[in-house]
């Protein structure tokens, strides 16, 4: 099972402004406080294609656990080691072609995937209008859970049954009681639903840092907005020595 999640913005800056925006929307809390979540990021590769002129940039993000605190509580401990207290990675592509005035991005987990993969992809561009004062953002997020898939292997097709007729009749206490209840397809739908609930509250959260961000870039300019990240990491390096 499959689940799809697509919204749609628009924000009121110039398309270079909002690009610049997003390389810059987890550079500090202190610029972007919808980014305390985020404990690193690091640029694996860069570089523009000569022939295209488009920048092609690849990321990774470490940040608080990917997986909603209630899809942790959905699973067994066995599952997810006991505690929610956990740090995931998220793998960044971005494609920028300034000529054309569009950006594409994608955001995908590295850890759980197993138990949910989410991948979020945007679409930035000037709108068709040619409103240079704004940008447009497509954003499309897929969730994927495919433990289902695996407990039905693992249980065999013919074991799956008998244990959903079985709890049907009687409730079962044990772990695998839970799991024969809910069934394979009724975990995936929780955990998607779940998982689909929280994106979009992140979504909007995202949203507003962005916002933020532009607005610091609008008053202060690159400059200013550069020498605000330099005070918020030297205040960081002086708070940890």
């Amino acid at each position: 099972m499959v689940l799809t999640h697509t919204t749609n913005h628009t924000y009121n800056h110039p398309f270079p402004t909002v690009t610049l925006a997003f390389f810059l929307r987890y550079c500090s809390p202190q610029l972007n406080p919808f980014a305390s979540h985020v404990l690193s990021t690091d640029t694996i590769s860069t570089h523009i294609d000569p022939e295209t002129g488009r920048l092609h940039t690849t990321r990774i993000h470490q940040k608080k656990t990917r997986l909603p605190p209630a899809v942790m509580k959905l699973l067994p401990s066995t599952l997810t080691g006991g505690t929610t207290d956990k740090s995931s990675y998220i793998l960044e592509t971005s494609v920028v072609d300034m000529r054309e005035g569009w950006m594409t991005t994608e955001s995908r987990n590295l850890n759980f995937v197993g138990v949910l993969s989410v991948v979020e992809r945007q679409t930035y561009a000037i709108p068709k209008t040619k409103t240079l004062d704004n940008t447009e953002v497509e954003t499309k997020v897929v969730f994927r859970s495919r433990l289902g898939e695996r407990i039905r292997d693992r249980l065999g097709t013919h074991q799956h049954n008998q244990a959903q007729a079985a709890a049907a009749i009687a409730p079962v206490q044990q772990e695998g009681g839970w799991f024969a209840r809910l069934g394979a397809r009724g975990i995936q739908r929780s955990i998607e639903s779940l998982a689909s609930t929280k994106t979009q509250d992140q979504l909007g959260k995202s949203r507003e840092g962005m916002r933020i961000i532009l607005e610091r870039l609008r008053q202060s300019g690159i400059i200013g907005v550069l020498e605000l990240r330099k005070l918020a990491r030297e205040r960081a390096m002086e708070a940890a020595s």
